[in-house]
């Protein structure tokens, strides 16, 4: 017996070991992939004579805290921070509760017309955004008069038919019906089996749309542009008030881009060991 299973204890252990091709390729891709930020962090610390040389600089200079000054200066870079954080972290909440919450009427509850409205909610991913925006924009101003406020960034993004669609298929395969049943027995109600047991269950994947629809929410340009004004902007917002004027300081953009940047990158450290566990603790349980 010791030596049929000897064989089958080493096949386990080198598919969990990786040899140093899989390593170079891995730092490869990373330098790869970090050297967008470090090539931002090298041009927000010059002047746009020293980027646009050739070759061009590859190594920081002693601009950045100049060029800071300069971004916070030219836009209100501190109330964009703010706004983009706000509406950021409302538009996380809201969605990752709505989504959750409809993804487990649609995963496991039983009621009349619910393929039919899954359906309609699928088929609103469809419609591109931007055939919304005049609309969304005349109710926005003429109706509520939330123009230029941040309700109006808030409200049209406090649910997501991608949200509601991912946690329903994370849901349908995740959470045991039996489960369910038991919490039925133990007399417990639609709403308490949602705390009690829906959300344990559906925390990571509540985590990985969180994170998306943070990020999603931060980047988005056209709506806030259009909703929003230069003397209550987000950051997008205040980042294109620095590529106005005549002659374009491409430092002075990248160094607002940069700045940009680092919540996004806090949030990620923040947050990301719990994503990650929360993923793997999910497939364990799987």
């Amino acid at each position: 017996m010791t030596v049929l299973m000897t064989p089958r204890r080493r096949g386990r252990n080198s598919q969990l070991s990786a040899g140093w091709g899989t390593y170079a390729v891995l730092g490869v891709v990373l330098l790869l992939s970090m050297f967008p930020l470090y090539w931002t962090l090298v041009a927000a610390s010059h002047d746009t004579g020293d980027i646009s040389r050739t070759p061009p600089v590859l190594v920081p200079g002693s601009r950045l805290l100049d060029n800071l000054r300069a971004v916070f200066t030219r836009t209100d870079m501190r109330l964009a921070l703010t706004n983009s954080l706000v509406v950021s972290t409302l538009v996380t909440i809201s969605v990752v509760f709505t989504s959750t919450l409809a993804g487990f009427a649609f995963a496991k509850l039983r009621f009349r017309g619910k393929g039919a409205l899954l359906g309609v909610v699928v088929a609103t991913m469809m419609v591109p955004p931007q055939l919304g925006i005049i609309p969304l924009y005349i109710m926005m101003a003429n109706w509520l008069h939330w123009a230029g406020h941040l309700q109006a960034l808030v409200a049209p993004a406090a649910v997501s038919a991608f949200g509601v669609f991912f946690m329903r298929q994370y849901l349908a395969t995740a959470l045991p019906t039996e489960l369910l049943e038991a919490g039925r027995l133990d007399g417990c109600s639609t709403w308490r089996l949602y705390w009690h047991v829906v959300l344990p269950v559906a925390r990571p994947a509540a985590a990985v749309l969180g994170m998306l629809t943070f990020m999603a929410t931060w980047n988005d340009f056209f709506w806030p542009l259009v909703a929003m004004t230069q003397q209550n902007p987000t950051v997008q917002v205040a980042l294109s008030a620095l590529q106005g004027g005549y002659v374009r300081d491409y430092s002075l953009v990248l160094c607002g881009a940069l700045v940009s940047t680092l919540p996004i990158l806090v949030v990620f450290a923040l947050m990301g060991r719990q994503i990650l566990g929360g993923i793997m603790q999910g497939a364990v349980k799987g």
